[in-house]
């Protein structure tokens, strides 16, 4: 068989196999071409065939002979075989993403931006009950610093009026008792914060809070990209895309340093602070990015 014959049917054959490939825009334009090669190959090699009918002296087999070991034949041979391999391949398409169904729909992608707002109204309760109750822990060491400043009651008083009443009587010095009227005016006005402080549970509320919201938040940092690429198949990097990663970021170094804060770290406690003051900030930030692209998802959206 001559190398033309060979090189025909092996495109034939790829023209056949590409058939059952995935259809979609650039498999059926391939595959378009292909059956145009494929024909006019079929016509080349049948006039090859009806002119080598003709052949009394045998010029035409014997230059077939030389042809089809010559390295030239051999390297067609071998590209229209890889060609033929090439083509019997399913030709995926990026163009085009599956059916997403209500997961593209307005419903679902409003969803994330109604979460994160309301999760960052949660940050920001979060945040005030933490610093609440860091203020009632300091309280106490700023109490005991007070009345360390208190002189010491003399026998039968029970408070500094009374001791400066009973010095008055007695025509001792009351001067030291005098001036420390204010401070203890100070420690009875912290020491009534700290009781109102007390009461509120600021404790277990910020504990509860910040593990809802790294945990909540989290999910819907990722449920977010995951919609848009649903709608568009893409992701769109920019200011809204980095805030969120770095938020979540944020997330997981303050909740790390949770297990060293409740053994009394101050370095710890210190970064869980820092943490969650740069997660406030790039939310603050995602939010105001995000809403021309809620805009944008009520504009290209359809309900539900």
């Amino acid at each position: 068989m001559s190398t033309t014959k060979v090189v025909g049917t092996l495109l034939l054959l790829a023209a056949k196999t590409s058939a059952f490939t995935v259809m979609n825009p650039l498999s059926t334009s391939i595959q378009h071409g292909q059956r145009k090669a494929a024909f006019a190959l079929q016509a080349f090699n049948s006039d090859v065939e009806h002119e080598a009918g003709f052949d009394p002296l045998g010029y035409l087999e014997a230059e077939n002979r030389e042809m089809s070991t010559a390295p030239e034949a051999k390297s067609a041979v071998a590209s229209a075989a890889f060609l033929a391999a090439l083509t019997s391949f399913p030709i995926v398409s990026n163009a085009a993403g599956p059916d997403w169904g209500l997961f593209e729909g307005r419903s679902a992608s409003l969803l994330h931006p109604l979460a994160m707002g309301s999760l960052f109204v949660l940050q920001l309760s979060t945040a005030l009950k933490g610093f609440k109750w860091r203020r009632q822990r300091e309280l106490g060491d700023e109490i005991s610093a007070l009345k360390k400043q208190i002189p010491s009651l003399p026998d039968g008083a029970s408070s500094l009026q009374a001791a400066i009443e009973q010095g008055k009587a007695e025509g001792t010095d009351v001067s030291a008792y005098t001036a420390a009227l204010s401070i203890e005016s100070q420690v009875a006005d912290l020491t009534a914060e700290r009781k109102e402080l007390s009461t509120q549970n600021n404790r277990d509320s910020h504990f509860q809070q910040g593990a809802l919201l790294a945990a909540i938040g989290t999910a819907f940092a990722i449920e977010g990209p995951l919609n848009t690429y649903a709608r568009a198949g893409k992701l769109f990097p920019g200011p809204h895309l980095y805030a969120g990663a770095g938020l979540v970021v944020c997330w997981a170094l303050a909740a790390g340093c949770v297990p060293y804060m409740q053994k009394g770290n101050d370095t710890a406690r210190s970064l869980h602070i820092a943490a969650n003051a740069i997660g406030l900030g790039l939310f603050a930030w995602q939010v105001q990015s995000g809403i021309p692209i809620v805009f944008k998802v009520i504009e290209f959206t359809k309900w539900p």
